[in-house]
């Protein structure tokens, strides 16, 4: 096999699939993104399986390996290719969410990116795709945590480059969340020390088991201090 298949393949391997949303579902919690939640998931050691254990209670994650924001394909909504379409309204009190990087990376290769960073979202952090988005998750009632990415530990990283493009997108989400007390923007820029390639998984972009962990925990705090009562929905 090809070494960039046999990664693909294993990558495949190490990621989740997406839960249902069923009328029964007793979840008050919902996770959504790209591969930085869906890795693990088989193996039960996704950044969902890590809030689960931390709170005590169940996560419904639909996050999809290779999600974007911007994502036109007719099937991508089926797929869970799209993040917009991995919602579906419900009795949410929390929705875990994250994305962007698939957009900036796949997208435009992080290099002249600065229409479809726009597009995402803008400097101010009140327009574009996932501003609209939170707006409208929240308007169900939800608080929104919405979780950055990995730093590259400066280790042979494909996604090095990336970086300035990645602290323009977290800053105007971070800029979104200082509006709005019910949004609130999990930043893992400090996660990773420099030179330690523990946090990743062997191709150096996704998440190792450990750093699953290490996000997980960062989330279920969020949850824990905000206590056990969501504020009202935004009208």
């Amino acid at each position: 096999m090809i070494p960039i298949l046999r990664l693909a393949a294993a990558m495949l391997v190490l990621a989740g699939c997406t839960e249902p949303v069923t009328r029964d579902d007793t979840s008050r919690i919902l996770l959504i993104g790209d591969s930085l939640m869906a890795m693990h998931g088989l193996s039960g050691q996704s950044v969902s399986h890590a809030v689960e254990k931390r709170l005590g209670e169940p996560v419904t994650d639909r996050a999809v390996m290779g999600a974007r924001f911007l994502y036109a394909l007719p099937i991508s909504g089926a797929a869970g290719l799209n993040i917009t379409k991995q919602y579906r309204p419900g009795d949410w009190e929390w929705v875990i969410v994250n994305g962007g990087g698939n957009d900036l990376w796949l997208g435009c290769g992080c290099s002249r990116c600065h229409r479809r960073l726009d597009r995402l979202i803008a400097a101010d952090g009140q327009d574009g795709e996932i501003a609209e988005f939170v707006r409208r998750v929240r308007a169900g009632g939800a608080q929104v945590i919405f979780v950055g990415y990995l730093r590259s530990p400066g280790a042979g990283s494909p996604i090095e480059h990336c970086r300035e493009e990645g602290d323009a997108l977290e800053g105007r989400v971070a800029q979104l969340a200082r509006t709005d007390p019910g949004v609130h923007f999990v930043s893992l820029s400090d996660l990773v020390p420099e030179g330690d390639t523990s946090y990743h998984a062997v191709d150096m972009i996704h998440p190792s088991v450990k750093a699953s962990r290490a996000i997980g925990a960062r989330v279920a705090r969020v949850i824990r201090e905000q206590g056990e009562t969501a504020d009202p929905p935004r009208r």
